[in-house]
């Protein structure tokens, strides 16, 4: 039991240390991750690098897959760039078992002290992101340490001994045996480093040769797809196929391996490090994740047609939906993709409203009941969207965001409201048309005219107001905030005018609120649109 205790205690913190480490990373990366992602193109070698470069920042490629897979789900990737950045996330991910099986764990407790010190008394954000480098990289080899000395009174134990050495047995029981206890440990702890880590410590202890470990490794490879299939359960057909490539590559490999390049892998690892089983290990996690991808990379397209024959496209999801577009739990991992995803969002949703708006002034200008009612079943869609982005807002306000990033999130949350709230008075002015043209209500020319000109001097700003939210250019920002004090004084005079004419008797008092309660609603429009200008122009400054 102590054995046991000392073994989860060990594993618990070269998975912390392996997180912070993983963290202090992204932090000092930012936006460069961002980046990285849209350089990809349909060029799967570009890719490839791409996967190798996010998985060695991110440290884990059961989380760079997960991400990839929120991706192609949101939109952000096709199936055929997620294939590469798969492959290269296998390879990525191998770097971390290079680093644990370094014998550092003399130095790792000085590590952690100093890297400590800095973090607590530095004021630089960017030092500070490097110091939590340091401290994960310390922890994660104070953690590599505990699990050496949890499993060496293990060699004392020869039905342990037996049991392990008999994986290296070159039967193909023992093989299968050997993969499938791989697989088992890494889908159950949702990490191929973690069960990579407890194999070095075993291998550092001599209680592993390699022949034993070899088959196991390749069954880690396996277990780590676990994640990425889960996580695709509800996601798209797209982001079940990358899942399914992620795990139709490392069986391939493994099976590709265990047939021909097994003993010439072994024979590779025992010539660069002879003396060394932990190194030998990491070596062969290395050697088989960049062989497997040489060999099959030049294969994607054809994983790609074998996935989308397994997984078709069911009729009804051709249709696109009128939701949720772009927003999934997995690009959380990366809060600054997913910033920029919740803008797209964010542009989804304000233009569903302008469409709205659009319509319910061509109601009244048309008399057209219809477009009322397309206005009331869109105004039910936009009210869904800023539930949904506001939910996911709160998920990323919780993530690792810098001061920068929280200045976004908290003017994406009011520019959602100013958005909905444009849907709303959308919806007031329908309700309004609808009125007009059930009582057959009738507007003089210059009532229908002066609507006219404050209807097209709101609808500039609105979409103004969504040209700067997408491009974040500041000169149109203050344009808006500029025209939505025109708009106001235009509101006044227009008011003013139709009171006159409702004193001269020159319009009906029924008509006449009409007309006074769309010139309300039109500049409260404006309002809001000099409102999410305003949410940009801080967030800017800020």
């Amino acid at each position: 039991m102590k054995i046991l205790f000392e073994l989860l205690g060990g594993l618990g913190l070269f998975l912390y240390g392996m997180t912070i480490m993983g963290d202090g990373l992204e932090k000092a990366a930012g936006n460069k991750m961002k980046r990285i992602i849209e350089v990809l193109t349909n060029n799967r070698w570009v890719a490839m690098i791409v996967g190798i470069v996010v998985t060695m920042v991110i440290q884990s490629s059961s989380a760079t897959t997960v991400m990839i897979v929120g991706f192609v789900n949101a939109g952000l990737m096709t199936l055929t760039q997620a294939t590469g950045v798969i492959m290269g996330a296998n390879i990525g991910t191998t770097i971390t078992a290079q680093i644990a099986s370094l014998n550092l764990s003399q130095i790792a407790p000085l590590v952690v002290g100093v890297a400590v010190g800095v973090w607590l008394f530095s004021n630089n954000k960017r030092t500070k992101n490097i110091a939590e480098i340091f401290i994960g990289f310390g922890i994660l080899f104070i953690g590599m340490d505990f699990m050496k000395h949890a499993v060496k009174p293990l060699r004392e134990y020869e039905g342990f001994r037996t049991m392990l050495l008999g994986f290296g047995r070159d039967t193909w029981v023992d093989s299968f045996l050997a993969i499938c206890a791989g697989f088992a440990v890494t889908a159950v702890v949702q990490s191929s480093s973690a069960s990579t880590g407890i194999l070095i410590a075993l291998a550092s202890e001599g209680l592993l040769p390699i022949e034993a470990s070899l088959p196991i490794v390749f069954g880690t490879n396996i277990g780590t797809c676990v994640t990425a299939m889960l996580s695709s359960i509800g996601a798209n057909r797209t982001a079940k196929r990358a899942a399914f490539i992620h795990f139709m590559f490392n069986l391939a490999g493994t099976v590709i391996f265990m047939l021909l390049f097994r003993n010439v892998t072994i024979q590779f690892v025992k010539y660069i490090s002879p003396e060394n089983a932990a190194r030998q290990l990491a070596n062969a996690h290395t050697f088989f994740n960049v062989v497997n991808t040489a060999i099959l990379l030049p294969f994607a397209p054809v994983l790609v047609r074998f996935a989308n024959a397994i997984i078709p496209v069911k009729a009804y999801e051709k249709e696109k939906g009128a939701g949720i577009q772009y927003l999934d739990d997995r690009i959380l991992e990366t809060p600054s993709i997913a910033i920029g995803q919740v803008i797209k969002e964010t542009l989804n949703m304000g233009n569903l409203a302008l469409e709205n708006y659009k319509k319910s002034m061509e109601s009244f200008f048309r008399k057209d009941e219809k477009l009322v009612h397309e206005v009331f079943r869109q105004e039910k869609v936009i009210n869904q969207l800023e539930r949904e982005i506001a939910a996911y807002l709160v998920k990323l306000s919780n993530t690792a965001l810098s001061a920068e990033q929280h200045e976004i999130v908290d003017g994406l949350f009011s520019t959602i409201n100013d958005i909905e709230r444009v849907g709303d008075h959308s919806d007031n002015l329908a309700e309004l048309s609808l009125y007009a043209i059930e009582h057959s209500l009738n507007f003089s020319n210059t009532a229908m005219l002066e609507l006219e000109e404050m209807y097209g001097k709101v609808l500039e700003a609105y979409e103004q107001s969504l040209l700067t939210l997408r491009t974040g250019d500041l000169r149109i920002a203050n344009k808006v905030i500029q025209r939505e004090g025109e708009i106001d004084m235009l509101e006044k005079s227009l008011r003013a005018n139709h009171i006159q004419r409702l004193n001269k008797q020159m319009c009906l008092p029924e008509s006449g609120v009409i007309f006074l309660d769309m010139l309300s609603n039109l500049e409260r429009i404006a309002d809001h649109a000099a409102n999410i200008a305003i949410a940009v122009l801080d967030a800017t400054k800020k």
